[in-house]
C-alpha cells in the first residue's frame, strides 16, 4: 500500500504514519491539501494528515477539505503525543539565544507561543507547511541564525542541535490524526472507542437551529466528542458545523437523528465512522 502524509521525512504525521503503517510504503506530501488530493484522485491508497491539536484546536486546512473538497471518508484516527522542541544548525549551538527567525508549521509555532513571548520576544516567526520542513531548511542554510520548532526525529534525521526540549505551553500535548481511504485499513495499534464524523448545515431562518440539532443527538443519549464552526465560505455569517459523536452500538440512532436534522431542514454528511487508535509513547512533531 502507498501511504501518503504531511512530509517531509521526520514530521509529526510521518511518525504516526509509521506507527499505523510500518510495513508500508510511505509516500511524503509538502501540504496537507496535496495529501488529501492525492487519495481523493486515487493516486495513493490512504492519506494520513493532522485534524486537531490539544492546544491549537482543529486544523483548518485539513477541515476544510475533507468538507469543500474531498469525498474520501475517515477510516481511523490516530492520537500522537506531541512534544516540540527548538533546535539550530551545530555551528549556531552558541549563539541560538540571538537567532533572528522561528521556522514551523502555523500549529508548532502556536503550541510555542509561551516558550517564544519569554525567550525568544521580538523574533521573527515564519510558517512553514511542516515541522520537518523547518528543520530541513535550517539544515540546510546553516549561514542563517535561525531556529526550527520540530519533534527531535528531525533533529535526529536533519542533524540539527536541541537547545531547548518540551517547549510546548502544556506537557499533555496530543494531536490528532486522520487516516482517509476508501478502505477500511488494518492498523497495527489496538482499537479504542469508535467516533463518527459528520458536518452539519443549520436550516436557514429557523429560531434555534442548532438547539434544535443538537437535541436530535441528546434526547437519544448520543454523546458528542467535539463540535467547531468553519466558515462556508459563500457569505458572511454562514457556517457549516463539524461534530464529533460517540457512536458504538448507536448506528440506528445515529442515523435516525441524522435523519430529523434533515427533515427540519439541514444539511448533513457523514465524514467517516471509524476507531480511535492511541500511541502512548512519548515522541514530538507536525
Amino acid at each position: 500500500m502507498d501511504i501518503a502524509y504531511l512530509g517531509p521525512v521526520a514530521s509529526f504525521t510521518h511518525s504516526a504514519a509509521q506507527y499505523a503503517f510500518p510495513d508500508e510504503n510511505l509516500v511524503p506530501l509538502g501540504t496537507i491539501p496535496d495529501a488529501i488530493m492525492a487519495i481523493q484522485r486515487g493516486e495513493v491508497d490512504a492519506a494520513v494528515v493532522p485534524i486537531e491539536n490539544t492546544i491549537e484546536g482543529g486544523v483548518n486546512t485539513t477541515l476544510d477539505h475533507l468538507f469543500h473538497f474531498a469525498d474520501v471518508p475517515i477510516q481511523a484516527e490516530i492520537v500522537l503525543p506531541i512534544a516540540q522542541h527548538v533546535m539550530v544548525h551545530p555551528q549556531n549551538e552558541a549563539v541560538w539565544k540571538s537567532v533572528q527567525k522561528v521556522l514551523s508549521h502555523p500549529q508548532g509555532l502556536a503550541q510555542c507561543a509561551k516558550f517564544l513571548q519569554d525567550h525568544l520576544y521580538g523574533v521573527e516567526q515564519i510558517a512553514t507547511p511542516s515541522t520537518a520542513y523547518a528543520a530541513k531548511w535550517v539544515k540546510e542554510h546553516p549561514d542563517e541564525l535561525a531556529a526550527a520548532i520540530a519533534p527531535d526525529l528531525a533533529a535526529a534525521q536533519y542533524g540539527l542541535k536541541t537547545v531547548q526540549a518540551n517547549a510546548q505551553d502544556i506537557e499533555l500535548n496530543q494531536t490528532r490524526f486522520a487516516v482517509l481511504s476508501r478502505k477500511k485499513p488494518k492498523l497495527s495499534l489496538p482499537a479504542e472507542e469508535e467516533k463518527t464524523s459528520i458536518s452539519v448545515i443549520l436550516p436557514n431562518n429557523l429560531p434555534g437551529a442548532l438547539h434544535k440539532v443538537l437535541s436530535a443527538f441528546a434526547w437519544r443519549n448520543i454523546d458528542l466528542s467535539k463540535i467547531e464552526s468553519r466558515p462556508l465560505k459563500t457569505s458572511l455569517g454562514e457556517y457549516f458545523f463539524l461534530i464529533d459523536l460517540y457512536s458504538s452500538e448507536k448506528t440506528e440512532l445515529v442515523k435516525n437523528a441524522l435523519s430529523e436534522i434533515n427533515l427540519l431542514g439541514g444539511e448533513t454528511k457523514v465524514l467517516g465512522t471509524y476507531h480511535v487508535f492511541r500511541i502512548l509513547k512519548n515522541t514530538g512533531e507536525g
